[in-house]
């Protein structure tokens, strides 16, 4: 607390008092200040608050009884507007008594207070006790004092009086103020209070409430009479005269605020409600209005002014009385008005009044828009609020109605009937019976005849305006008839929307959907009215009011066909009408006749046809437009599902079995086919789905862009309403669902016509690398560019055997547009909804009636369905979370591209690092860019879905998953049934196997795999011949798939799995023998799973093997044949199978060992090709996997090889390769596929090379994929050689479709030779020596490996260091760190030693000359290099002239790049240099560095700087000047070490000329702050020319002495066999 001068108490004065305060210091410490505490209490407000009590203290329900301490609500004065329309009644007067200045009165006006109260009239008894009372006293007071300033005589109020205004106020109600000074000491006999003056404050002005801060006169005396009619400031001379102080003065300052539901307080609502009043009311003559009177005759002109006016208020009043004003002008809109014995019309006004409202409501930014962006207080009044107008009546004396013979729309006479019809014409729209307005109406003098006569019969109206009498939409208490013409608000509304033009009609537009639903609202209520419910449709509107809707109706339609065709924003509006019209017609087929309805939505759609060309926006607005209608509740009963074709047939015949001639059952035949289209009958009898079925095919049929998304709009409403009809209680019955699925039958037909345009899922998890099917996998049938129908007439199949791809080959090849993912989802899970509750019966003889092709297609949905559907586990959950870091995945891949984009070693190391987005991409080793896949991610990215919602997303998935398999099974039982006795039923074999395999390969249920193995045993049973004799492949397929599920961890599945495979090969075995070929796919199916799969189980399969056994042992049936024994023999060779399995288990850290054993088992099966070919296949994934794409490609080549070598012998077509042989330009390791002798193995052998792979197209389809791979590893030129095969094929074939796709490709991969050239970087080379007992077969055996570009000598060393040290220990693991010879004496036999060196391919000097590109020097390598200093005394290193070096070139079996990353050394080769060798060898490397520095293009200022540094540095160890100086300075005293001094010479004297080169080139190189570093350089330079000039021009007499001899003996150092030994690895003893 702060002491203070008590003149200066007021606010302002406060408040800059503190702001000084609070700033200066001297001041703080000047004034003394007491402490004080303020202690607020803040406690949460329950949700339901009890006994608690308005700002007017009225009882809030619930109120309890026993009454406890009430809460009280306050009512905040906000600093900001608050838009909020008054809902309750609250009339309350805030008075805040403010200062009162006395300065100048008598010495007794020192401690004053003020009496306030609140007086109806002038007499002292007339206080109100409207005031409110204080907590601890009564509610209500007639009196309150102010607080005293002790000694101030201008005191400053802090009081704030809240008053309950009367609801009627009157000129006498005022505000009386009395002025009183209290004494502090009481004299005896005299009062504490002495009077010191009076003042007051009218409350009405002018009919108006006063508001605002007024500076009121103090009268010093008792007021005289009657002064309550005046303001205290203008108050007539008296007599005798008042005494005032100040002089009549103002002295008293007072601010007066209401909160009221009663005084609109803004001068436009007051007139308006005023006027409106005075119609209403027994008023008299002229009235005042504001400051103005207004006589009877100007009545009309100003109401009309003021509702034009209304627009113009304040937008918080306006709100403030938003439903009083709407409500007043709807009066006005249907209240025929008589003003001086005139008709009066308001309604145009009311109307356009009502469109300005609704447009600034809209248009304010602090008002609230819903999500479908209407104004939220319009809204809510339709809602709440809106009521019919009562229309006011006048009943004579007898007190029956007037009847009057009033026309049906008073607001126009004959005058206006032309107008109107104008405005029609104006609308370029006609209503549809064309309606005469002017016909109907009664002349205007008559009809103010009537009027005037019936109101002068009521002798109690004195006055000549009114309102007429209209009729009240409510039924005659007495039974009178009503009369026959009569307004309703309904008709005056629709009426007013037809003929508003200009800006009105535009606000109609804008805010159809107010105007709409307030039509829908007055229809309903005056059908409610009138007891109209039970009437005919027809009968409960006038046809007057019927044509107006349609007019509405059309001319909304053409506003919406007019702003489609305008810029993006009108669209928005296009859109919002368009759904605005859609709720109106859907609201109207529940009031209105649905034929008139249907009529109207019929005329909305082809007047929209009409005017729209661009086909998605026409489509989509009419789907938006039928899904809103579609969602009606009765929308079943709309369109007549009862009524479907076979419940109701058209035929004469009365029951389907009663239809024995052929003449019916064809008609019925025919008319089930009619029941799967959308035909013409179909959409009159059922006409919204009709319309719905109509858009959907369009939208599928149509091409262009944004059609995508109105593709899943259309599917989307069908895929919300069968939801909707699934989860409807009323729908629940199964005869009810076989109806409603009835009524979607064309839906089937749409489906399959658009079979071509669905997305493929198939395809999509083979992208995703999920393993398929046998060989290949069908990732590569799926993406692979082979054209489906060559590949089918390649291989010489008359019927479709897809494996992933769904285009029938009976379809025309045309461009679709393709839907995605989730559009063909949703019309899936529509497809199989109908199929599951449709009669089953009916399907059946659907299907028996259709031909083959069709059949064909519904197989090929059912294949797409089955991976659609598929179960993709708590995994598939989990990914949705993984959205919670994408942007800083983003951020991270951003930074990745920029890191690649690099060239030189980082990039490439980044390339290396960074995972493809191959087919088979699986997780990267390497982690340093994948840290969403190490620990820390489960905590951080499940953020948004908490287990329990992952696991029920999963329970649901899976529960779908399986309904939709079962679903589809059925399907393929009812297939199998009705067409069982047809000529194609091989055919559609082949495509219910194909389902069922695909359903196989996909994860199931245990549910699910029970049913599908019962069937696929009944399927055995039936067509086991045709099976195994036509259906080759997909019996390999079951094959593989069935023995997948034998090592299921099941055990339900595994012994369903094994009865059916069981059952396979005894059926295969009885009906012809073909056991042989179910042997060889049984024995391929395990060598591919065990390859492949890897949630292979060993164990589980080994007891299913064993299970499989004892079926035949104990079948009795087939003891006396063959067959147990063959069954015991094959399942020995799976056995022996899986042991490969078990040894690879072991090797699966390891991988290169696990390649060996891999083409250890590959290489056993060199006499069966099937199953070589499995396990090439197999490594080629092992190694896409690790991302060796070459290695993987040269598996693909070696199986091609193969296959190639198996159809020579079988067809001899010059366009095929000649076996293996043709192969050589491509890897000369190929040859070792050359087929065995045809004595040991013949092709035509039963169940030998029946895969699929052993055809033209599998040829094919095998190089297309070594190409890809080829052309991934960056071995562009490989690509070539491999498309040199396989053009002939197809040239062959006349595949130009597939020519133009290959040489595309071919193109491709010559661009990127060109731009890449040499920055590929193709691999690494190192030698890797195994010492030791540990190693096992490995011990003394040497290979090189073949690792990925830049990786250097200690990352191979730490990986296979690391690796061993886990398999033997990491003590007894040791790296040997040089390169020179072992000496195993020397080692420690309980260690395993690993010698790794760096090689480089060697070649010849014969061989450069045909390697001339940069990747021939890095392709087809045999041949190693790597080199070992040493001295004469032992030591590793010396001096220049002890320095020698051994070269070791080593010899591989086969040549880079191979099936494999390593491959055993089989020859050695040393050669050993002396000093002076290594030195002409040093100088050659540095003169050839300074030649590529010098040519570079573009030159690399930097890469030369720092070559010449290196070569005329002065600081240079060991550099060029220390050589010449050691090996030039004297001439050798041995003869044989001249040429060597010569050759050395000749290297200097071209190093110097190319250092005198790279110094002139890099001068014309360096920038300007480079040019002293170019002198050193050049002083350098010089310096070391004049050094070395002595030595270099000293030539030895000896050479050059003249040639006596005739033969000359040639010395070539590098094959003298006194500096050479060669050694073998087997002269090594290994």
């Amino acid at each position: 607390m702060i002491k203070m001068e008590g003149d200066r108490l007021s606010d302002e004065d406060l408040f800059k008092f503190l702001a000084d305060y609070k700033r200066s210091s001297s001041l703080q410490r000047r004034v003394k200040s007491i402490p004080g505490l303020l202690r607020l209490e803040l406690s949460l407000a329950p949700e339901i608050m009890g006994c608690c009590l308005t700002p007017e203290l009225l009882p809030v329900r619930p109120f309890p009884e026993n009454r406890t301490r009430p809460h009280k609500e306050i009512l905040e004065f906000p600093i900001r507007e608050v838009y909020v329309p008054h809902t309750v009644y609250r009339n309350l007067l805030y008075v805040y008594p403010q200062r009162l200045n006395f300065a100048n009165k008598l010495a007794s006006a020192r401690n004053i207070t003020i009496k306030i109260q609140f007086m109806c009239g002038e007499d002292a008894s007339n206080a109100m006790p409207v005031i409110f009372g204080k907590s601890n006293g009564p509610e209500f007071l007639q009196e309150v004092y102010t607080a005293i300033t002790y000694h101030n005589k201008s005191p400053d109020f802090y009081e704030e009086v809240k008053i309950k205004l009367p609801a009627k106020l009157t000129v006498n109600h005022h505000l009386l103020f009395t002025f009183y000074h209290i004494s502090c000491q009481q004299k005896q006999g005299a009062s504490v209070e002495s009077l010191l003056g009076y003042s007051w404050l009218p409350i009405l002005l002018n009919e108006r409430l006063q508001t605002g801060s007024y500076c009121l006169p103090v009268a010093l005396e008792k007021l005289p009479p009657n002064y309550s009619m005046h303001s205290a400031e203008k108050v007539p001379l008296q007599n005798p005269p008042i005494k005032w102080a100040e002089g009549h003065k103002g002295v008293f300052n007072i601010e007066v605020q209401a909160v009221s539901s009663v005084h609109t307080q803004d001068n436009h609502l007051e007139k308006f409600f005023t006027l409106c009043h005075s119609l209403e009311s027994q008023v008299t003559f002229p009235i005042r209005v504001l400051d103005q009177r207004i006589s009877e005759t100007a009545l009309e002109h100003e109401l009309k002014l003021s509702i034009i006016c209304l627009n113009s208020s304040r937008l918080e009043p306006l709100v403030l009385f938003l439903h009083l004003v709407l409500d007043k002008l709807f009066q006005l809109l249907v209240q025929p008005m008589v003003i001086a014995g005139q008709t009066a019309n308001f309604s145009q006004f009311a109307f356009e009044s009502v469109g300005a409202i609704a447009n600034s409501l809209h248009n304010s930014k602090d008002l609230g828009k819903d999500q479908h962006g209407r104004n939220c207080l319009l809204a809510s009044y339709v809602h709440y609020v809106f009521r019919l107008p009562e229309v006011q009546r006048d009943f004579s004396k007898s007190g029956g109605p007037s009847a009057l013979p009033d026309p049906r729309y008073h607001t126009y006479g004959r005058t206006s009937a032309a107008a109107v019809s104008s405005k029609l014409l104006q609308a370029r729209v006609m209503s549809s019976s064309n309606p005469d307005l002017a016909g109907t109406h009664s002349a205007a003098d008559e009809e103010v005849k009537n009027i005037m006569s019936s109101k002068m019969a009521d002798r109690n109206c004195n006055r000549m305006s009114y309102y007429s009498s209209g009729n009240n939409d409510v039924p005659s208490a007495t039974g009178t008839p009503r009369p026959a013409s009569k307004k309703h608000f309904h008709e005056e509304l629709a009426l007013q929307m037809v003929v508003s033009t200009g800006m009105a009609r535009e606000m109609v537009f804008k805010y159809a959907w107010f105007f709409f639903e307030l039509l829908v609202k007055s229809m309903a209520q005056y059908v409610h009215n009138m007891d109209k419910r039970d009437n005919f449709r027809r009968t409960r509107f006038s046809d007057r009011f019927k044509d107006d809707i349609t007019t509405i109706v059309n001319v909304v339609t053409s506003e919406i066909a007019a702003l489609l065709v305008k810029p993006q924003k009108e669209n928005e509006l296009a859109e919002k009408i368009n759904i605005s019209l859609a709720f109106f017609l859907y609201d109207l087929l529940s009031l209105m006749d649905r034929g008139f309805v249907f009529n109207l939505i019929k005329h909305y759609c082809n007047q929209l046809s009409a005017k729209l060309n661009n086909l998605p926006t026409l489509i989509s607005m009419r789907l938006e437009f039928l899904r809103i209608l579609c969602s009606h509740e009765h929308y079943l009963n709309l369109n007549l599902f009862f009524m479907n074709a076979d419940t109701a047939p058209v035929s004469p015949c009365p029951s389907i079995s009663s239809q024995n001639s052929s003449s019916c059952s064809s008609f019925q035949d025919q008319k089930i086919a009619s029941m799967f289209d959308l035909t013409p009958e179909y959409r009159q009898q059922h006409f919204l789905t009709g319309l719905l079925f109509t858009e959907l095919a369009a939208a599928l049929d149509a091409e262009g862009e944004g059609i995508s998304r109105v593709q899943r709009k259309a599917v989307s409403a069908i895929h919300s309403l069968l939801s909707s009809h699934d989860l409807d209680p009323r729908c629940i019955k199964p005869e009810v669902k076989v109806k409603i699925a009835a009524l979607y039958l064309p839906l089937v037909g749409i489906i399959l016509d658009a079979l071509p345009q669905l997305y493929d899922f198939t395809v999509a998890d083979a992208r995703s690398g999920k393993n398929r099917t046998n060989g290949l996998d069908e990732e590569q049938e799926g993406t692979s560019a082979i054209n489906q129908n060559v590949a089918l007439a390649i291989a010489g199949n008359h019927f479709s055997l897809k494996t992933s791809g769904t285009m029938l080959s009976s379809l025309p090849y045309r461009q679709y547009n393709m839907l995605n993912a989730d559009t063909t989802r949703n019309l899936m899970i529509c497809f199989l909804w109908i199929m599951k509750n449709a009669d089953q019966s009916l399907i059946r003889r659907w299907i028996a009636d259709l031909p083959s092709m069709q059949l064909n297609r519904i197989l090929d949905l059912l294949f797409i369905c089955v991976s659609c559907f598929e179960y993709k586990g708590k995994l598939s959950s989990d990914k949705v979370s993984t959205q919670v870091l994408q942007k800083s995945r983003d951020v991270k891949a951003r930074l990745e591209e920029a890191l690649l984009r690099g060239e030189g070693a980082r990039g490439e190391m980044m390339r290396r690092r960074v995972p493809g987005n191959d087919r088979f991409s699986c997780v990267s080793e390497n982690l340093r860019w994948k840290k969403e896949q190490t620990h820390w991610r489960q905590a951080n990215e499940k953020l948004d879905k908490t287990k329990a919602e992952l696991d029920q997303e999963a329970l649901i998935s899976g529960n779908l998953a399986t309904e939709a398999n079962l679903i589809i099974l059925d399907m393929q039982e009812n297939i199998i049934q009705a067409s069982s006795a047809l000529d194609c039923k091989d055919n559609l074999l082949g495509g219910v196997l194909r389902v069922l395999v695909n359903s196989l390969s996909c994860d199931q249920s245990t549910t699910y795999l029970t049913h599908c193995f019962a069937t696929l045993r009944a399927l055995i049973a039936k067509f086991g011949d045709l099976l195994f004799e036509e259906e080759v492949e997909q019996c390999a397929d079951l094959c593989q798939r069935v023995l997948h599920h034998c090592s299921s961890s099941m055990d339900v599945t595994r012994s369903q799995a094994c009865a059916t495979l069981y059952l396979l090969m005894r059926f295969s075995f009885g009906a012809t023998s073909n056991f042989a070929r179910v042997k060889m796919q049984v024995t391929m199916s395990l060598a591919s799973l065990v390859g492949k799969a890897p949630d292979f189980n060993e164990e589980h399969l080994r007891r299913s093997l064993r299970t499989i056994l004892a079926y035949a042992e104990e079948d009795k049936g087939m003891q006396t044949t063959l067959f147990p024994v063959q069954v015991e023999e094959l399942l020995c060779n799976l056995n022996s199978i899986l042991y490969d399995t078990v040894k690879m288990r072991e090797f699966q850290e390891d991988p290169e060992m696990l390649m060996d054993l891999m083409y250890r088992i590959a290489k056993s099966y060199q006499t069966s090709p099937d199953l070589r070919l499995t396990w090439l296949q197999n490594m080629a994934e092992k190694h896409t996997k690790k991302k060796c794409y070459t290695e993987a490609a040269m598996c693909l080549v070696h199986a091609a090889a193969l296959v190639a070598e198996y159809l020579s012998m079988l067809e001899d077509h010059s366009y095929l390769p000649v076996g293996s042989v043709s192969f050589q330009n491509i890897s000369s390791n190929v040859l070792e596929e050359s087929a065995v002798s045809d004595d040991t193995l013949s092709p035509d052998e039963d169940g030998v090379c029946s895969g699929r792979y052993f055809t033209e197209s599998g040829l094919v389809g095998l190089l297309e994929q070594a190409a890809e791979l080829f052309s991934t590893g960056g071995l562009y030129e490989t690509v070539n050689e491999v498309y040199k095969l396989v053009i002939p094929i197809l040239e062959a074939h006349r595949d130009f479709r597939k020519l133009t796709s290959t040489h595309d490709k071919l193109q491709k991969a010559f661009d990127s030779i060109i731009t890449k050239g040499h920055k590929r970087m193709f691999g690494t080379y190192f030698r890797v020596g195994f010492y030791g007992s540990k190693f096992g077969d490995l011990d003394e055996q040497q290979f090189v490996y073949k690792e990925p570009a830049i990786t250097k000598l200690p990352e191979i060393s730490h990986r296979l260091e690391g690796f061993y040290g886990q398999c033997f220990g990491a003590e007894f693991v040791e790296v040997i760190k040089d390169s020179a010879p072992v000496d195993k004496t020397k080692l420690d036999p309980n260690k395993a030693y690993i010698q790794i060196t760096f090689v480089e391919p060697y070649f010849d000097e014969y061989e450069m000359k045909d390697r001339v590109t940069y990747f021939e020097k890095n392709f087809n390598l045999r041949r190693f290099m790597y080199t070992t200093p040493f001295t004469l005394e032992g030591r590793p290193r010396g001096e220049l002239h002890e320095q020698h070096r051994r070269n070791t070139i080593l010899t591989t079996m086969h040549a880079f790049p191979y099936i494999k990353t390593r491959i055993s050394v089989i020859q050695k080769e040393e050669f050993v240099l002396t000093p002076i060798e290594v030195a002409i060898e040093d100088m050659k490397k540095k003169t050839l560095q300074l030649a590529v520095a010098i040519h570079q293009e573009p030159p690399d200022a930097k890469m030369l700087q720092m070559v010449l540094q290196g070569s005329v540095g002065a600081t240079v160890n060991q550099g060029p000047l220390e050589v010449a100086q050691v090996f030039l300075a004297e001439i050798p005293a041995d003869p044989k070490l001249y040429r060597h001094h010569n050759k050395l010479r000749l290297c200097f004297k071209e190093f110097i000329m190319r250092c005198g080169e790279a110094v002139e080139k890099n001068k014309r190189l360096i920038t300007a702050d480079q040019k002293e570093y170019q002198q050193e350089l050049k002083k350098n330079y010089n310096k070391l020319k004049e050094n070395l000039r002595p030595m270099i021009e000293r030539k030895i007499p000896e050479l050059y002495k003249p040639i006596f001899r005739a033969e000359s003996q040639k010395r070539d150092s590098f094959h003298r066999s006194s500096f050479r030994k060669c050694e073998t690895q087997l002269s090594q003893g290994s």
